[in-house]
């Protein structure tokens, strides 16, 4: 067949045959009545060799040297190719067993079970909740870095986050309750410690603290959270985050996430 036909078969382009042509690595053997150049069944076979041997990262002319080695026959590069594809396919598996590895870190996020997630957080803690922030957030940088540091953490490790969570609670509703004005050096100091807590998870920016309080105002589910541990404790809560990052240059209003 031409270099046309050929190229269209085995998948390569017409230039790619006319290289193999030019070094001596797959020539065409027949003629045409007209004197064209045309390839056999058997030049064929040699690309598909070819198209193998460069698949598995031989440079041109190794593949070359192994195709014309005298004491191979059909069989004998049959099986050195299969020796290669195997071994290739071992490495495959093995970086596929290492890239599930990477996944099932980044994807479990939390490595508890529902039962320790009650008894660390409390009996108000509801283990749909991680599944429900993967389907929220699971396609953004803060997922991921909140994933990975997830998966490193110990059951210990998530104890003393609950207690610092279960501690700024209360200083948050003591705070409410006092009548702090946010705003003030102390609810400063609270917002900052609530934005620190937050960056266990993911790096938290006074922006995306700014966009965290808005939500936490508008998202029936976190304004019910807040609100049960003291009343009013939402919005107030929001008021603190706005006044605190607005004195750190960022406009609550119009921040954005990132």
């Amino acid at each position: 067949m031409t270099v046309g036909r050929a190229a269209a078969l085995v998948g390569v382009s017409v230039k790619t045959l006319h290289h193999w042509d030019a070094v001596g690595l797959v020539r065409p053997g027949g003629h045409t009545p007209a004197g064209y150049r045309v390839y056999s069944g058997d030049d064929i076979a040699r690309i598909h060799r070819v198209l193998v041997y460069r698949e598995l990262g031989f440079p041109l002319a190794e593949i070359a040297r192994i195709l014309d080695d005298p004491s191979a026959d059909a069989r004998d590069h049959l099986r050195r190719q299969r020796a290669q594809l195997e071994r290739r396919a071992g490495r495959l598996r093995e970086m596929a067993r290492a890239v599930d590895r990477m996944l099932e870190a980044l994807d479990a996020g939390l490595r508890l079970t529902p039962e320790e997630q009650v008894q660390i957080f409390g009996a108000d803690w509801r283990p749909e909740w991680v599944g429900d922030a993967r389907d929220r957030w699971g396609g953004t940088v803060q997922w991921t870095q909140y994933a990975e540091r997830a998966a490193g953490m110990t059951p210990q490790d998530w104890k003393d986050v609950a207690a610092r969570t279960e501690a700024l609670n209360a200083d948050l509703a003591a705070a409410r309750r006092a009548g702090v004005a946010p705003g003030s050096a102390e609810a400063d100091a609270l917002a900052e410690r609530h934005r620190a807590l937050l960056s266990t998870y993911f790096d938290c920016t006074h922006a995306m603290h700014a966009c965290l309080g808005r939500m936490f105002a508008e998202d029936p589910g976190f304004a019910a959270y807040f609100d049960g541990i003291e009343p009013g404790l939402t919005a107030w809560l929001r008021d603190a985050i706005f006044a605190n990052a607005g004195r750190r240059g960022v406009d609550p209003a119009t921040a954005r996430w990132e």
